[in-house]
């Protein structure tokens, strides 16, 4: 056995665990950790200009690919405070992320002493596991057990806090002798998929609602194939986009009350029966739940056992790992395909691409100031089906989920239950980081893009280029249209006129000049017809620069954008699609 500090023992850990990239800040108290990656040599890290920022890149890279888990590191005290909405976006998702953070010396933690926060406490409720470790010989199993929570079950975050003079002990680590704790998942049984495959078959309007289990799982193949097999439409949600590509015969729209397409909607309320796998029924997906529940039997297939029941009651619940459901249910569907037993679905499916093919919003707007409709139909003609977009939330996030295209799995990226304002930026940097080859495309609103601004410095300082494309209406858009309910609007103009910058005619923030000012390249578009130019300058400059490009689209100040409270009463404000050539890029579009 050789004798080591602890904080050199981890880092052996992070690699045979297969974690090498990293986040953060260094700090005093974090500083043995970073003399061990030094060391080491083998985890490559990513400074951050806000330790948010960097637990947003981590958890970017963590959804980037399949078996990705990202490290975020910062030193004692407001680090790791400053790691807390980084710890709830991933949590909220389903998202391994592990978290470290330096400390006060053990004696002294009841004491007060500088930066000394007991983040233990403070994490726990967002994790799924924190622990301040207070024994050096704790170390490597508390990492053993860190990474099998992490992957095990539901994927969550964890956060494991060390006082310095635990890093600095030494103790005896053979890193030869180490090796991962098995990943424990739940696997539905033969009998629970019949039963399941039962009821599908026995409905005449049957719909499959991939979540985002099915992505985490990487059982996207799998999913396509049942559907085909089954010859059964597919509705994604938010957080499953791309499990099955947007143009399949078979995807039959996003449902809900905002990120939505009228197509799914309409198709869901035709349904009598529905399978979700992997999903958590969001409120934004179902809205009211008599309306969404009424006339159709469910079955529900999670990862999770305590999520089954915990929005509403399926008629079967079966407690499974998304890719293990699939694999046995389409061993089931194969053998009554040979079988010649499977229901012709034909019918139902020609129905559903029916109306796909005719129930679209418009977005060929040629307004000046620009329609944000216009952007995301000019974004699909720019941005082919390798595009990997991000985005969090806002107006900017609902129009794009409606109108853009998406053809994969883990190419939508979308921090979609937490929605923290300011994620999209430095999780494209993690994504830049987990996917170097791919297409990255950020989509935020103006306000999105201010919060952590400073992150764009990272993608200069480490080259890592993607485009972020900001529609600036200079409002809280979001939080303007859910007032019009209070007969206000109330604090959310962003718009000033700035004494430097003339040229912004009043829209505040000078974009363009603060990106360049953090190193990075900018385009400002106020005509409609400029933006096919702007997104391949864009892509031009990225390719020479290897820095992020900002395309800044200056909108008409107030937009609302199809939302409302039931799935049946989705309020359109703007005109609709009646032909082809008023939706352009629309899939299955009519002519």
């Amino acid at each position: 056995m050789a004798k080591m500090r602890t904080v050199d023992a981890a880092v052996a850990i992070l690699e045979k665990e297969g974690a090498t990239e990293a986040f953060g800040l260094p700090g005093a108290a974090i500083n043995p950790f970073y003399s061990a990656m030094r060391a080491h040599g083998g985890i490559r890290h990513t400074l951050a200009r806000h330790v948010e920022g960097a637990s947003h890149m981590a958890d970017g890279y963590s959804r980037a690919a399949d078996g990705n888990i990202g490290i975020c590191i910062g030193t004692s005290g407001p680090a790791g405070t400053d790691m807390i909405t980084g710890l709830y976006a991933a949590q909220a998702d389903s998202i391994p992320m592990l978290c470290i953070t330096g400390q006060a010396p053990v004696a002294k933690l009841h004491k007060e002493d500088f930066q000394a926060v007991d983040i233990e406490s403070i994490a726990k409720p967002l994790t799924k596991f924190a622990m301040t470790i207070l024994e050096p010989g704790q170390v490597p199993g508390a990492f053993q057990k860190a990474f099998q929570l992490m992957r095990s079950g539901r994927p969550g975050p964890v956060l494991l806090d060390l006082p310095i003079d635990v890093q600095m002990a030494e103790i005896e680590f053979d890193i030869d002798a180490y090796e991962p704790l098995p990943v424990e998942k739940p696997k539905a049984s033969r009998k629970q998929l019949e039963k399941a495959l039962d009821l599908l078959t026995a409905a005449k309007h049957p719909l499959i609602v991939a979540g985002g289990g099915i992505i985490n799982a990487g059982a996207s193949a799998q999913l396509v194939e049942l559907a085909e097999i089954l010859n059964v439409p597919v509705i994604p949600t938010l957080m499953g986009w791309g499990a099955i590509p947007d143009d399949h015969q078979l995807m039959a729209g996003m449902v809900g009350l905002q990120t939505s397409h009228r197509y799914g909607n309409e198709t869901f309320l035709q349904s009598d029966f529905v399978i979700g796998i992997g999903n958590r029924w969001a409120n934004r997906h179902t809205g009211g739940l008599d309306t969404y529940t009424a006339g159709r039997k469910f079955v529900h297939i999670d990862i999770e056992p305590t999520q089954i029941g915990r929005v509403f009651s399926p008629d079967l619940g079966i407690a499974s790992d998304a890719g293990a459901a699939l694999d046995g249910l389409l061993e089931l569907a194969r053998e009554r395909q040979a079988a010649k037993t499977l229901p012709d679905y034909s019918g139902w499916v020609a129905e559903c691409q029916e109306r796909k093919g005719s129930l679209h919003r418009k977005t060929n707007f040629d307004n000046v100031p620009i329609k944000p409709q216009r952007v995301y139909q000019e974004m699909n003609k720019a941005f082919g089906r390798d595009t990997t977009y991000v985005s969090t939330i806002g107006l900017s996030q609902i129009a794009g989920a409606q109108m853009l295209h998406v053809f994969g799995a883990r190419k939508w990226i979308n921090a979609g239950q937490a929605g923290p304002l300011g994620w999209t930026g430095p999780a494209a940097l993690g994504v830049v980081r987990g996917t170097p080859d791919a297409t990255v495309v950020a989509l935020s609103g103006d306000y999105d893009f201010q919060f952590m601004i400073e992150e764009l410095a990272v993608g200069a300082q480490f080259n890592l280029p993607y485009i972020h494309v900001v529609v600036n209406n200079s409002y809280l858009g979001l939080i303007r249209q859910s007032q019009r309910g209070f007969n206000m609007e109330q604090n959310v103009s962003l718009a000033f006129e700035n004494i430097n910058s003339p040229e912004t005619n009043g829209y505040g923030v000078d974009h363009i000049k603060v990106a360049e000012g953090l190193g990075v390249k900018a385009i400002r578009v106020e005509d409609p017809n400029d933006l096919p130019a702007a997104f391949d300058k864009a892509k031009a400059l990225m390719g020479e620069f290897k820095v992020p490009v900002v395309v800044e689209v200056i909108l008409e100040k107030i937009t609302n954008i199809s939302m409302g409270v039931e799935i049946n009463g989705v309020n359109e404000f703007e005109e609709l699609a009646e032909t082809a050539a008023d939706a352009p890029t629309a899939i299955l579009t009519k002519a």
